[in-house]
């Protein structure tokens, strides 16, 4: 394959699709917030936790520091109005003392002498924990939380020793008293502990919001320097403040557009000299050109008179002319293209007879099959439409397999009335990987053809006249064989010109 490839760079810079950094900086802000208030909320309820776990350690401590303070302070005052061996008799009214002198601890009282049965002090279904007996019989004093049908329970237990001796005197004290007061206690704190951490986290919200405006604020003017790098504003640079990443992101995209900046004025720069260039030779070509082809049509009349390789040589430069003419007029009608001075005289005309006449000013009726419907209208310029023509279907006639054929429709979008030319041939398609580039300048799918009669800026010039009238061209292949060119114009009505 053979492809001789012409920069084209439009004076502005196309409009592209650009990445909607709004919704960007959006979703950001929402997640640096949220992450804020996460840590924040975190933060909360670990400090909260912490107080809550310390407090209530703190608070059912004391409760049992003072109840077993409480509980041996009794004992020692009560225990010495009675006679060792205690009777049972002695140990119930030593119960009943000890439960009215602890009536403001609403603890129970339970006694038990020398390994005997513990007298209960009233009526209860709670049993002193085995633990707390083993050890009170081992001579420590214990005590432990218990759970109660749901409630929390304290019991404790006391070994009774002579103040003198130390010895044990076999009477054993146990206790159980409720939590109530350090429960509501604990759930008092534990409210406390919501309410405050509830606005905490309501009041981070308010340096969340501006930590992210901060954070986010080199991201807007990034996205207002890309949206002017996108209209062609290619000098435009970001303010650099800083040494963190952000700031390192702004230097990159001033690096960047500083050199697009360069490579885009040395692409123009290019452009234009290659503009010139085409345009300056195809100016200068046609005079002498005119002249060969008077000249050689002269001796083309005469050939036949000639001998027979007089002749041949004489035909074949008149091809040859032929075809270096149509080249230069091709060139200057891309030239026109380039420098933006081609322009649309339109009028409005019978689409399906200008259509007919463009095959039978070429003689192609009998190589072609059309579907024409008469009466459809539309303002075009006449001239590019029939170049368009032209060339899609010469294009057919040349690299496809006869009969062409060429319809002309009108289509109904969404975005308006449409008029439809397909020109389709019977041969073998396109290429698969030809067919992006059907429409580029001086393009050649077989480098066998490099001489042919085509000058490779044929569907150039048919995908700019298209354009001019805000339609599009496309290529494909048929489904069942054959290359199909489609036209694809708005359908507009009432005629005049325009530049």
């Amino acid at each position: 394959m053979s492809s001789v490839k012409r920069l084209s760079l439009p004076k502005r810079l196309p409009e592209f699709r650009r990445p909607d950094l709004r919704a960007v900086a959006g979703g950001l802000r929402v997640r640096l917030v949220v992450a804020f208030l996460l840590v924040a909320a975190l933060s909360a309820l670990t400090t909260a936790a912490l107080t809550f776990r310390s407090a209530r350690t703190a608070i059912l401590k004391h409760t049992q520091d003072t109840a077993i303070d409480s509980l041996r302070s009794q004992v020692n005052s009560q225990v010495p109005d009675f006679t060792f061996p205690l009777s049972q008799q002695s140990q119930s009214e030593l119960a009943r003392r000890l439960n009215v002198a602890g009536n403001a601890q609403h603890w129970n009282i339970h006694i038990r002498f020398q390994g005997g049965a513990m007298a209960p002090s009233g009526d209860t279904d709670r049993a002193i924990p085995q633990g707390v007996q083993d050890r009170v019989r081992s001579g420590i004093s214990a005590f432990q939380r218990m759970d109660v049908h749901g409630a929390p329970w304290l019991a404790i237990g006391l070994p009774v020793t002579y103040r003198d001796s130390g010895e044990r005197t076999g009477l054993e004290v146990y206790a159980e008293m409720p939590l109530r007061e350090d429960e509501a206690n604990v759930k008092a704190l534990v409210k406390a502990a919501q309410n405050g951490a509830l606005p905490a986290v309501a009041l981070a919200a308010v340096p969340a919001l501006l930590a992210a405006r901060g954070v986010l604020r080199p991201v807007r003017e990034l996205r207002r320097a890309s949206g002017k790098i996108a209209v062609g504003e290619l000098d435009t640079r970001l303010k650099v403040t800083g040494r963190d990443e952000l700031a390192d992101l702004s230097r990159t995209f001033n690096d960047m557009a500083e050199a697009l900046e360069k490579n885009v004025a040395e692409l123009r720069r290019m452009e234009a000299n290659s503009r010139r260039f085409a345009a300056d030779v195809s100016h200068e070509l046609r005079t002498p050109l005119a002249a060969m082809t008077a000249v050689v049509d002269v001796l083309d009349d005469d050939a036949g008179s000639l001998d027979p390789d007089t002749a041949y040589a004489v035909r074949l430069i008149s091809e040859e002319t032929g075809k270096l003419a149509r080249m230069v007029e091709d060139l200057m009608e891309i030239s026109r293209f380039d420098a933006g001075a081609a322009a649309l005289h339109l009028d409005e005309v019978d689409v399906s007879e200008t259509v007919r006449k463009t095959l039978q000013a070429r003689g192609w009726q009998d190589r072609t099959v059309t579907d024409l419907p008469d009466g459809l209208r539309a303002t075009l310029d006449t001239r590019r439409i029939d170049v368009v023509v032209a060339n899609l279907v010469g294009n057919a006639l040349k690299h496809g397999g006869e009969p062409v054929h060429v319809a002309v429709r009108a289509a109904t979008r969404e975005d308006g009335e449409r008029l439809l030319i397909e020109v389709a041939d019977q041969g073998e398609g396109i290429d698969p990987d030809v067919l992006p580039h059907v429409f580029e300048r001086f393009f050649k799918a077989d480098s066998s053809r490099a001489r042919s009669e085509g000058s490779g800026l044929g569907l150039a010039i048919t995908m700019e006249n298209v354009r001019l009238h805000d339609g599009t061209v496309r290529a494909a292949n048929a489904p069942g064989g054959g290359a199909v060119f489609t036209v694809d114009l708005p359908l507009r009505h009432g005629g005049g010109d325009e530049a």
